[in-house]
């Protein structure tokens, strides 16, 4: 947790906090997909995490894989901008966070992937027909059948408000 958040969280304890955060979808040479299982909940998830005060999308997103995955990334494109209940998660001390997710293509330039046995517990690359037996986080499972990871156009969830 980063002391901004420490910060925050001497203020509003564990209310609900809306949090702006990255999440890396890194695709092999045969497209599938790199999905990691959360240490925490036993979901698995595509790595990311919470943007810190003063940082980038795009630098919190290499920063997230170098920390979690030990690898470096490129990100290449934007591939959606998400956020709703499906992105509400509850940590094991009772914080409450609903992120509001920025999706980047990546592709790993330098490493080898290993988890970090403190966030992440384990990683694989999956085909899409994989994700269907997965117990994967709600929002990943939400992401997966919303983004098209070859895609160059960033997709969203259309507006739940009617217009005016």
């Amino acid at each position: 947790m980063s002391s901004y958040l420490k910060w925050l969280r001497g203020h509003v304890g564990h209310d609900l906090l809306v949090l702006p955060s990255v999440t890396a979808i890194i695709t092999d040479e045969d497209g599938r997909v790199l999905l990691a299982e959360d240490v925490g909940t036993g979901w698995w998830t595509a790595p990311g995490g919470a943007i810190d005060p003063g940082e980038r999308p795009a630098d919190a997103v290499l920063r997230e894989m170098r920390e979690e995955l030990g690898v470096e990334v490129e990100a290449t494109s934007i591939l959606g901008v998400f956020g709703g209940s499906e992105f509400v998660v509850e940590y094991g001390n009772g914080d409450r966070v609903q992120y509001v997710m920025t999706v980047f293509a990546c592709r790993i330039v330098d490493g080898e992937p290993v988890a970090d046995g403190q966030e992440l517990a384990r990683f694989r690359f999956t085909a899409p027909g994989e994700h269907a037996r997965m117990p994967l986080a709600p929002w990943t499972r939400h992401v997966l059948t919303r983004i098209d990871p070859g895609a160059m156009e960033a997709r969203f969830d259309p507006p739940a408000l009617p217009p005016t």
